[in-house]
């Protein structure tokens, strides 16, 4: 019986973006569901793109996410080595077997000729593809562009008037016209594989049963086939997956600043990991019931190809924010509080090391905040009432709120109060409030709000006793005074 093997190959080109960890996910689910093997390698023979910590980057962001895998460079595996530029030794058969059968052939064209060619083309209206002006050179004209001191790129030649069809496992039966196609190249001057060529073989060496990969891929899909069959080897099945858009349903591009792109950015910005793996496994799949809310033992379970959606995908940040803020709430508050810190450092609100008492404060500062969170660093904005040292009065209406009779009266009590209390806990204060509301008659909206806009600029926010708590005793009666 063979193995269920899939596979997510991304060229180490940068941090993990949406759409290949989207991809990654899918593979890795549907894996494990099929009690199979999730394998990572990467493409890196296009060395102009290469980035040196791509390869980190990309493993990082997956792990992070809670994707794991079970061959890959940094755990090897049987059927290594996962780099392309690795296996460069393991290709050579391959191009001899169709150099020697006559599926493929040198071809002399510098540039210039492909760009003339191409120019020629697009003149006339046509579609630009390669003419096959060297399918059928002499050895005369061969040894002359070698006399010349031309290296020859290796084409794969084309078969004509052929339909290729293959059944996609999202799309169903999708076919293509070779006559569109030219021939192409699967080996460069310099001895590289092309991406088209690598990755079959990969994929057969590999044992790679099933890919799944972005719609972009689709028509690349034909040429491979094209490749595997005049290797004489198995074809695996496809599976294509629709595309992201962005909320205007416009195709996601990485200058989209509309949305957050990269796996890298909801980390540094204190998004739950969970909350994330959950959104993007909701991008073009459907779950059988009305539930969005899964975790990853549950997505397992529940995945399934057949209810992969043909159309695109759109990618909604504010339902992205509010699937986080409902995991966040549910989370442990000390996991926020960890996940917040290195914010409210950065912004010059906490120092580096916190003693004892500064860490009980910040942890009641996020836990007063938890149930609006929709990741870790908006508690720095939503916070900032705690930190400055004037109050600011949101509107005109708390401005308003002030000059009212009852405010001066209201607030001198709670001054008076304050100065008497030797500590301002949540029980202190609750105390504090019967006395002034005993005192002087106000009570509901004209006393809680008066002191909460006081001494926040506030008409409304978090438990009014918690806030002036963390606030502390020298701020209150320092802004009361002021205000008085």
């Amino acid at each position: 019986m063979t193995t269920f093997r899939v596979r997510y190959a991304p060229s180490p080109t940068g941090h993990l973006h949406i759409g290949g960890a989207r991809t990654a996910l899918f593979n890795y689910l549907i894996a494990r569901k099929m009690g199979g093997q999730f394998i990572i390698r990467f493409e890196d023979t296009d060395q102009t793109r290469h980035v040196e910590s791509g390869v980190s980057n990309q493993l990082d962001g997956l792990k992070w996410l809670g994707v794991e895998w079970d061959e890959s460079v940094d755990i090897g595996g049987p059927y290594g080595p996962y780099r392309q530029l690795e296996r460069l030794e393991l290709y050579r058969p391959f191009v001899d077997q169709l150099l020697r059968e006559g599926n493929a052939y040198h071809c002399y064209c510098s540039e210039a000729d492909l760009e003339q060619e191409r120019a020629e083309q697009e003149a006339k209206g046509e579609m630009p593809r390669y003419s096959g002006k060297c399918r059928h050179l002499s050895a005369e004209q061969i040894e002359a562009f070698q006399a010349e001191g031309r290296k020859p790129s290796i084409r794969f030649r084309v078969p004509e008037d052929r339909i290729i069809g293959f059944t996609d496992k999202i799309r169903e039966e999708v076919e293509f016209e070779t006559n569109g196609i030219g021939d192409f190249i699967i080996v460069r001057p310099d001895g590289i594989p092309t991406y088209n060529f690598a990755v079959i073989l990969d994929d057969h060496l590999m044992k790679i049963t099933l890919v799944i990969r972005g719609e972009e891929h689709l028509t690349n899909t034909p040429r491979q086939i094209m490749m595997y069959e005049a290797l004489g080897l198995p074809v695996p099945e496809f599976a294509h997956l629709a595309l992201i858009l962005n909320q205007d349903r416009k195709k996601m591009s990485k200058r989209d600043e509309s949305i957050i792109q990269f796996i890298q950015q909801y980390q540094d910005l204190g998004y739950l990991p969970e909350a994330v793996m959950n959104f993007i496994a909701l991008l073009g799949w459907s779950p059988k019931g009305e539930e969005e809310m899964f975790t990853r033992e549950e997505l397992i379970e529940q995945f399934d190809l057949d209810r992969m959606s043909k159309s695109p995908a759109v990618f909604d940040m504010d339902k992205l924010n509010w699937m986080n803020n409902q995991y966040i709430k549910k989370a442990d508050t000390a996991r926020i509080v960890a996940l917040a810190i290195p914010h409210l450092q950065r912004a010059g609100r906490l120092p580096e090391t916190l003693t004892a008492e500064q860490q009980q404060w910040v942890h009641t500062l996020v836990a007063l905040y938890q149930e609006q969170l929709s990741y870790a660093a908006q508690i720095v904005p939503l916070s900032e009432l705690f930190f400055r040292e004037e109050v600011t009065f949101q509107d005109e209406e708390a401005a308003a709120m002030m000059k009212e009779e009852h405010a001066p009266i209201v607030l001198g009590s709670f001054l008076t109060q304050v100065e008497q209390a030797s500590e301002l806990n949540v029980d202190a204060l609750k105390a504090m409030m019967k006395a002034v509301q005993t005192e002087t008659g106000y009570k509901g909206k004209q006393l809680f709000m008066t002191i909460r806009v006081a001494l926040t600029g506030q008409m409304h926010g978090p438990d009014l006793n918690v806030t002036l708590h963390l606030l502390g005793k020298e701020t209150v009666i320092s802004r009361l005074k002021k205000l008085l």
